[in-house]
């Protein structure tokens, strides 16, 4: 599947953020409304961050600017996946519309973590879209008021008309954290792992998408495959 834009890309630019996929931008109601504070979870290997540079390299061709704080790649690992998967972002780099910073949370302060991210954010004031891959070797050691409390100052930048997306492994929330996080998030999206008869699918779930232009559709399969990205597979299913 090719990464189609919608036709009218000057009205979704201003409105949504978008994965450059049709299909997927379906799912989530037509892509995630500009000024949601945005979750994203899952296991190991489910395709979060991939789903992520999906956004990436979508809202980079819808014209918005885009800042990535990351504990998974550097900025040559990540131009070079992002080139595997047909996301070309070099150009964008350069120009200065994407940057990316590689974060390294050490386990003696990481509050201090969360109030360097929220900080940046706040500076950098002219890059609308800001996502965290992944948060996990941060609050896993944090306590759940500091994460909470994060969580609520990236929703205060998302009332200003920020749109900031936090990526993390499920088993850095505890129950009662999540239910709280899931309460202050505008979407919240969930990424796994199924056995579909004799073969392993990752399944995209949308839990939220509060503000969705359309509704959204609850459970879909895909794949990762070179020069493609995120595939849609036959075999999406609904939410029983």
């Amino acid at each position: 599947m090719k990464h189609d834009l919608t036709s009218d890309a000057s009205e979704k630019k201003v409105k949504i953020i978008s994965t450059g996929n049709v299909e997927i931008d379906k799912r989530l109601g037509g892509g995630i409304p500009v000024g949601s504070l945005t979750l994203i979870e899952g296991q190991s290997d489910a395709g979060k961050s991939v789903l992520a540079q999906q956004l990436i390299w979508g809202s980079l061709r819808d014209k918005h600017k885009v800042i990535l704080f990351t504990t998974e790649n550097t900025v040559k690992s990540l131009v070079t996946q992002m080139q595997s998967l047909g996301l070309d972002i070099l150009d964008h780099i350069i120009i200065g519309w994407l940057k990316v910073y590689f974060l390294q949370p050490s386990k003696t302060d990481l509050s201090s973590c969360l109030d360097v991210l929220l900080t940046a954010m706040e500076k950098l004031e002219d890059y609308r879209l800001a996502i965290i891959d992944s948060l996990t070797p941060i609050i896993a050691y944090t306590s759940s008021d500091d994460v909470i409390f994060y969580f609520d100052r990236c929703k205060n930048l998302c009332d200003d008309g920020r749109t900031v997306i936090n990526i993390a492994h499920s088993f850095a929330f505890n129950e009662e954290m999540l239910i709280r996080i899931r309460s202050l998030c505008d979407a919240h999206l969930r990424l796994g792992i199924e056995e579909v008869g004799d073969k392993l699918m990752k399944s995209l779930e949308v839990l939220k998408v509060r503000g969705a232009d359309k509704g959204t559709g609850n459970i879909l399969s895909f794949d990762v495959e070179p020069g493609i990205g995120m595939k849609i597979l036959p075999l999406s299913k609904a939410k029983i």
